[in-house]
C-alpha cells in the first residue's frame, strides 16, 4: 500500500478573486467552509459572450471554402431537401414564354437545379459554388446533363462570372440560402458580379435566414458571434440573419430595385421532443435598376405579379415530429441549433490503446470542437495520462470507493478504476456528455465491471445532486479524481466545496489509507497558487505534486513512484501536464 502520510507545505493566502469552471457556485467566507443549502447555478462555460476572437474570425473567412468542402464531404447530397416549393412560390417568373437562362448562385449539391429542370425542361442552368466537392456532387447526379446544366466552381466575391457566361445573358438568378454564408462586407461584391450577367429585365429570386429565427436565438447564448447578425456554426460554416432594412439597402445600393419582399414565419411542433420551433426567413424578388428598366410596382401589378411588401405568417404543426413541409428548407444546417444537440453525423469513434487497455470512444468530431462549448464532448490529454497512471498503478484505487468529477463523455479513468476498485461513480454536469458517457461505458466494459460503475449527474455545488451522490455512497469516497477540471476560474471554489462534501472521513479507507483528491491538468487560466489557496479554504492539504514534487528528496515523492520503471515519462501525451495530490487536513 502507498504511504499517504500528510506533510506540511506553504500555501498561497491570497485567493484570486476571479476564481471559477462551472456548473454551480459556492463562494465561501473566511471562516468554516460549508456548502450553502442554496447555490447559484453556473453554466459549463462563461456567460460573458465575447464573440469570436479576431484569430478565428480571420480563419473562418480565409478558409470558408474548406469548411464548406468538408461539409459536403461529410453530408454529400443527403443533408438538404430538394426545393420543390420553387414552382409554387415563383412559378410566374419561370413560366413566362421563351427558354429561360438561369444562374443558380451557390448551388450546393443541386437541390434547386434539378427540381427546376424537372418542372421546366427547356431551361438552361448555370450552377456555381465555391466548394469543388459540391460541384462534383452536382455532376454526379443522375439527372445531370451538360445540355441543360453548366456546373463550375466560382467564388462570387472574387471570380468574374463573365468568364463563364456572356454579360447580360441571364433571365433569372436564384440565391437560396446562399448569401448568408458570405461575410457582410463582401456581399456587395457578389451582387455586383451577378448584376453584370443578368439581363435588364431579369429577376433575382432570393430566400435566406431572417433576424429572429430560432437558430439565431440559440447562437445568442454562445460565443459564436462574428459580427452583428453574423454567426459561425459548430462546423465552421457561417450564417447571416437578414433584416428587411439591411437587405433592402444592400440590393438598392448595388443597382437593384425591390420588386417584392416578404418575411415568412413558420411554427413547427416536434411532439416527440415537446418542442415548438419558430423559423423565420426572408423571401424576396429584385430587379436591375437602370435606365433601360425602371419597372415600378404599378407596372408589376399590371403584369399580375404580387408586389405587397408584407410579412406572411405561415404556421403548421407536424404531428409526427418531422420537419417535412416543403415551404421551408428546414434542414438548412440548423439541427443542432433547433434541438440543442448535435446530429449523430457530428460524432466520431476513436480508438484508444494505452497500457494494455483498448477503448472505442464516441466523441465530438474534431472539426466541431473549436466552437462547441460543451467541453465534456471531447477527450483531454490529462484523461489519457491519468488513465495510464491508474493502469500502471492499480493500488491507487484497489479496494476503494472512487468518484470522478467532470469526467466528460470518455470516462476512461473510471472504466480502468472499475477493474480494481470496489465502487466507481463517474459524474459530469453536462447532460449531453453524461448520455454519451453511459453509452461509452456500456460498449467498452463487461457486465461484471458494470455492476461496480455508475454514472450520475453532478453540478458542483448543487445540493440536490450532492445528496443524490450520497444516496449511492453515504460514507464518502476514498479517492476523488478530476482531469482538466480546473481551467475556468468560477468553478474552483464549487469544485473543492463539492469534494469536501463527498470525500471519506480520515481513516475510513481500507488499511487506514488517507482519502485523497487527485487533480490532473494543464495550467491555463487558473494557476497553481490559486488552486492551493482554494484547496486550503476547504480543508485540503497538498501531499505531493508532479513533475516537480514538494520535496528535494525524490525518493519520498508519492506521485514520482507512480512513474518509476513503467515508461510513463517517455509516453506523456503532453509535457505541460501536472498532477496535484491532496488530503484532508
Amino acid at each position: 500500500m502507498l504511504d499517504l502520510t500528510c506533510t506540511n507545505t506553504p500555501l498561497c493566502t491570497n485567493l484570486n478573486p476571479k476564481i471559477g469552471r462551472a456548473m454551480a457556485s459556492g463562494t465561501q467566507d473566511s471562516g468554516e467552509q460549508k456548502l450553502p443549502p442554496q447555490t447559484q447555478r453556473l453554466q459549463i462555460y462563461s456567460n460573458t459572450n465575447t464573440g469570436v476572437s479576431p484569430f478565428w474570425r480571420e480563419k473562418y473567412e480565409r478558409e470558408a471554402k474548406r469548411y464548406w468542402d468538408v461539409f459536403y464531404k461529410r453530408h454529400k447530397d443527403r443533408f438538404f431537401k430538394d426545393r420543390h416549393y420553387l414552382d409554387k412560390e415563383w412559378g410566374a417568373y419561370f413560366s413566362v414564354r421563351g427558354r429561360k437562362v438561369i444562374l443558380e448562385a451557390g448551388c450546393g449539391a443541386g437541390n434547386t437545379i434539378f427540381p427546376v429542370i424537372a418542372s421546366y425542361p427547356d431551361a438552361f442552368v448555370y450552377a456555381c459554388d465555391f466548394s469543388p466537392r459540391a460541384i462534383e456532387l452536382v455532376k454526379m447526379h443522375e439527372d445531370f446533363k451538360e445540355s441543360h446544366v453548366n456546373a463550375f466552381v466560382s467564388d462570387l466575391t472574387a471570380d468574374d462570372l463573365c468568364k463563364e457566361m456572356l454579360p447580360s445573358s441571364v433571365d433569372i438568378v436564384t440565391m437560396i440560402f446562399m448569401l448568408s454564408a458570405v461575410s457582410p462586407e463582401k456581399m456587395p461584391l457578389v451582387l455586383q458580379n451577378v448584376r453584370r450577367v443578368i439581363k435588364p429585365n431579369g429577376y433575382v429570386l432570393f430566400r435566406d435566414y431572417a433576424t429572429g429565427d430560432l437558430a439565431q436565438e440559440r447562437f445568442s447564448g454562445k460565443d459564436q458571434k462574428i459580427s452583428d447578425d453574423f454567426y459561425v456554426r459548430g462546423d465552421g460554416t457561417r450564417a447571416y440573419y437578414f433584416s428587411n432594412e439591411f437587405l433592402t439597402n444592400l440590393f438598392i445600393e448595388n443597382g437593384f430595385n425591390v420588386h417584392k419582399l416578404d418575411v415568412c414565419c413558420k411554427q413547427v411542433e416536434n411532439r416527440s421532443r415537446e418542442l415548438i420551433m419558430n423559423r423565420r426567413w426572408v423571401q424576396a424578388v429584385f430587379r436591375v435598376s437602370d435606365g433601360s428598366n425602371s419597372s415600378s410596382y404599378k407596372e408589376d401589378e399590371a403584369n399580375h405579379l404580387d408586389t405587397d411588401n408584407i410579412a406572411k405568417e405561415i404556421k403548421q404543426n407536424n404531428s409526427n415530429g418531422g420537419l417535412n413541409d416543403s415551404a421551408i428548407d428546414l434542414s438548412e444546417g440548423v439541427a443542432a441549433d433547433m434541438f440543442g444537440v448535435l446530429p449523430s453525423s457530428e460524432y466520431e469513434v476513436i480508438e484508444i490503446n494505452l497500457r494494455g487497455w483498448n477503448f472505442k470512444i464516441s466523441l465530438l468530431s474534431k472539426e466541431y470542437q473549436h466552437t462547441c462549448k460543451s467541453t465534456g464532448l471531447m477527450l483531454w490529454e490529462s484523461a489519457r495520462l491519468m488513465a495510464s497512471v491508474l493502469a500502471e498503478n492499480p493500488n491507487i484505487v484497489a479496494g476503494k470507493r472512487v468518484l470522478e468529477l467532470g469526467c466528460g463523455c470518455g470516462g476512461i479513468c473510471s472504466m480502468i478504476a472499475a477493474k480494481y476498485a470496489d465502487q466507481v461513480v463517474a459524474t459530469d454536469g453536462d447532460g449531453f456528455a453524461l448520455d454519451l458517457l453511459a453509452k461509452n461505458v456500456a460498449s467498452n466494459i463487461e457486465p461484471p465491471l458494470l455492476t461496480k460503475l455508475s454514472t450520475k449527474r453532478l453540478e458542483w455545488g448543487n445540493r440536490d445532486h450532492i445528496e443524490s451522490i450520497k444516496e449511492v455512497n453515504n460514507i464518502g469516497f476514498d479517492v476523488i479524481m478530476g482531469t482538466d477540471v480546473t481551467y475556468i476560474p468560477e468553478a474552483i471554489l464549487p469544485l473543492f466545496a463539492t469534494a469536501k462534501e463527498l470525500i471519506a472521513a480520515s481513516g475510513s479507507s481500507q488499511d487506514d489509507n488517507v482519502p485523497v483528491l487527485i487533480l490532473c491538468h494543464i495550467f491555463r487560466r487558473v494557476d497553481e497558487p490559486t488552486l492551493l489557496s482554494a484547496a486550503a479554504q476547504f480543508g485540503f492539504r497538498l501531499l505531493d505534486k508532479w513533475p516537480t514534487g514538494i520535496s528535494t528528496n525524490l525518493s519520498q515523492s508519492i506521485i514520482g513512484n507512480w512513474f518509476i520503471d513503467n515508461g510513463l515519462k517517455d509516453d506523456l501525451p503532453s509535457t505541460a501536464l501536472n498532477i496535484l495530490l491532496f488530503c484532508k487536513e
